[in-house]
């Protein structure tokens, strides 16, 4: 499990529960719920830095609806991973192609009987666990 995202105020310990983004085309901050990635351009912030957030003069301020209690742990997402990684491990499907019409024969290689080599010899990992 990933490190809860901390406030982006330099000196601030607390977690981060709002995103806090800059439009600058039109001059409006938005300040709405934590992101689900932290991006570049956008900032995190504690809930006391996002109740006194004041915004540049001459600038609007969208406060977006925050929810009162964090969101739970969902399931949904792991299982969601799961089913990635077991499609991803899956025997990949036979494509056909038209053949290849050369104009000077090449040496064909002798060809491997892998029917006794299990399915996933061939493979390289693919997946690797890091550990915090």
């Amino acid at each position: 499990m990933g490190k809860m995202r901390q406030c982006s105020r330099s000196g601030c310990q607390r977690s981060a529960v709002a995103t806090l983004t800059y439009v600058y085309a039109d001059s409006t901050v938005v300040l709405g719920p934590l992101a689900t990635f932290a991006e570049p351009h956008s900032y995190d912030l504690c809930a006391l830095h996002a109740e006194r957030l004041t915004a540049p003069r001459g600038w609007d301020v969208l406060r977006l609806a925050m929810p009162d209690t964090p969101p739970p742990p969902n399931p949904d997402d792991l299982l969601a991973l799961a089913d990635a990684v077991r499609e991803a491990a899956a025997e990949p499907k036979e494509v056909v192609s038209p053949p290849v019409q050369r104009s000077t024969p090449t040496p064909l290689e002798s060809p491997v009987d892998r029917s006794n080599a299990p399915s996933h010899a061939n493979r390289k990992a693919h997946l690797r666990i890091l550990r915090d």
